[in-house]
């Protein structure tokens, strides 16, 4: 990719490796994408959004304008190698906990759904909240179980929030499993009804108590599948992508959350001009923009 370079125009994504601590934020590779219940090429998807990147500006327009590259210490910790499967999960685990000892925001880069499990795990993180169409409760080991599979590791699912749960994808019994294990479910049409400050501002309240920081999941089959063609399970009718990224910047914005992941992208898949991944990548630009205006006012 050959893009044009003008001195007054910073691009985003040139972010050193990580070393000893003092980071406001660390972005992570997790590839995974062997137990996912769609054929994906989700591995190559952390790659692809770095690539993405550096096609955006780190400025924010305010007012007054303000260059994410002079308010963060942004690293950059490459990817864990073959992050499936029960060693890869303990890898991941062990890399987001080192993250969390040097940042103070853990961004990974997924891979298929099934990341949130260990990285989720690796932050010690508390409290849950979900951007997804999806419930994540089914049984098993694959992209569609992290949420069940956090619960049932001991994760309190009074602490888990979902927010943009859609009609017709998904199922009854998994509606009433959420339901008798007291997840909180706003799914997507109240989601658009009540806006995202509301929607947000009781999540948090819901998922941060009592401490240990929050996890956010940003799936980005949420969204409609004209602005996320390379999610094997958007569809029709999901989230624009401005909603999106108000979310994710809303969320972030907030102290108690300490990491993030960004899953369900198959750059193999995506549309030719890119779509799905350049909206990831905003999603990282979003993540970091929220942890750059808590640091500001504080």
């Amino acid at each position: 990719m050959t893009l044009a370079h003008d001195p007054l125009w910073p691009r985003a994504g040139a972010w050193p490796a990580i070393d000893d601590g003092g980071w406001d934020a660390a972005i992570l590779g997790v590839p995974a994408f062997r137990t996912s219940l769609s054929p994906t090429g989700a591995h190559a998807t952390p790659g692809a959004i770095r690539e993405a990147l550096h096609r955006y500006s780190p400025t924010l327009l305010g007012p007054p304008p303000l260059d994410l590259g002079e308010v963060l210490r942004v690293a950059d910790a490459g990817d864990v190698d073959e992050p499936d499967g029960p060693a890869g999960e303990a890898s991941v685990r062990s890399a987001v906990a080192a993250l969390r000892e040097r940042a103070d925001l853990v961004v990974a880069l997924g891979g298929d759904n099934s990341i949130t499990y260990a990285v989720t795990q690796g932050a010690a993180a508390g409290g849950l909240i979900t951007i997804d169409a999806h419930f994540d409760l089914r049984d098993g080991v694959s992209n569609g179980s992290p949420v069940r599979r956090l619960v049932e590791d001991g994760l309190d699912p009074r602490r888990v929030v979902q927010l943009g749960i859609a009609d017709f994808a998904n199922s009854v019994a998994y509606a009433q499993r959420a339901a008798d294990l007291g997840i909180t479910v706003v799914t997507m049409d109240d989601l658009r009804q009540r806006g995202a400050a509301d929607v947000v501002a009781e999540a948090l309240e819901m998922a941060g108590a009592e401490g240990g920081g929050v996890h956010l999941d940003i799936d980005v089959d949420v969204c409609d599948r004209s602005v996320a063609p390379g999610c094997p399970a958007s569809v029709p009718g999901g989230l624009a992508a401005w909603e999106l990224r108000a979310l994710v910047r809303t969320v972030a914005s907030d102290a108690r959350v300490h990491s993030a992941d960004i899953a369900e992208v198959d750059a193999t898949a995506d549309a030719p001009d890119g779509r799905t991944v350049r909206l990831a990548a905003l999603c990282v630009l979003e993540l970091l923009a929220g942890k750059a205006l808590r640091k500001v006012a504080s």
